[in-house]
């Protein structure tokens, strides 16, 4: 007897759709951490800003014997 031999190399159609269907779950998870991520950076760096002027403002207030307007 003759054996076939498949060359058909490739995915299949469900394949495919089942690794886009996982990849879009995982992109759904993901965006919404990431803007949480960006909101938590935002504010840190707001936070380490207002610091750093209280400490210029209280150096002028040490050299000039007042706070500037």
């Amino acid at each position: 007897m003759l054996k076939r031999v498949s060359s058909k190399k490739g995915f299949t159609l469900i394949e495919l759709l089942i690794v886009v269907a996982i990849i879009g779950i995982l992109a759904a998870v993901a965006i919404p951490q990431f803007s949480a991520y960006r909101a938590r950076g935002y504010n840190t760096a707001a936070l380490s800003d207002l610091k750093n002027i209280k400490t210029a403002v209280e150096g002028y207030f040490t050299d000039n014997g007042y706070y500037p307007n």
